[in-house]
């Protein structure tokens, strides 16, 4: 596949605007870049969309060597948009019966290429050394060499 836009498609609207960029205080060949998107490029209460429309998008430009993502800012129209999650940390504490001290997690690698037995047991070991939960990497979902019923069976 190629991207490719021309001046029938392109679109200075919804363009990102720098804005704003500083020198990084004691560091040579870099910068801080201060970036705005309009509001409109972004799915209200969508948390995936928003990450993967910037962090996929800016990331993604080859021109930089190097980038690090150092804080995002969003107006409270947007943030209103989020309805937030469905329980708060003291219910998931509740439900761990772990209190007073940090909830310990990981992802599980490699996120592909196990069965779903042998990604089952990685769970199963994990929690049983200590760590409070596991979480899927994004790539994981159902696939056919790794259904979910066989790695929650394990």
């Amino acid at each position: 596949t190629a991207v490719w836009t021309d001046l029938l498609t392109a679109c200075d609207l919804y363009r990102a605007k720098a804005y704003r960029v500083d020198p990084v205080p004691g560091a040579q060949d870099q910068y801080f870049a201060y970036i705005a998107y309009e509001l409109d490029l972004f799915e209200e209460g969508s948390l995936s969309n928003l990450t993967a429309s910037i962090i996929g998008n800016v990331f993604g430009f080859k021109a930089v060597n190097a980038l690090r993502l150092e804080d995002m800012r969003m107006p409270v129209a947007y943030l209103k948009t989020y309805q937030g999650p469905a329980t708060g940390v003291i219910v998931e504490r509740e439900r761990l019966d772990k209190f007073g001290r940090p909830l310990l997690g990981a992802t599980v690698k490699p996120k592909l290429g196990l069965s779903g037995k042998n990604y089952g047991r990685v769970v199963y070991e994990g929690l049983k050394g200590g760590l409070d939960f596991l979480k899927d990497d994004e790539n994981i979902n159902s696939q056919p060499f790794m259904r979910w019923r066989e790695r929650f069976l394990f």
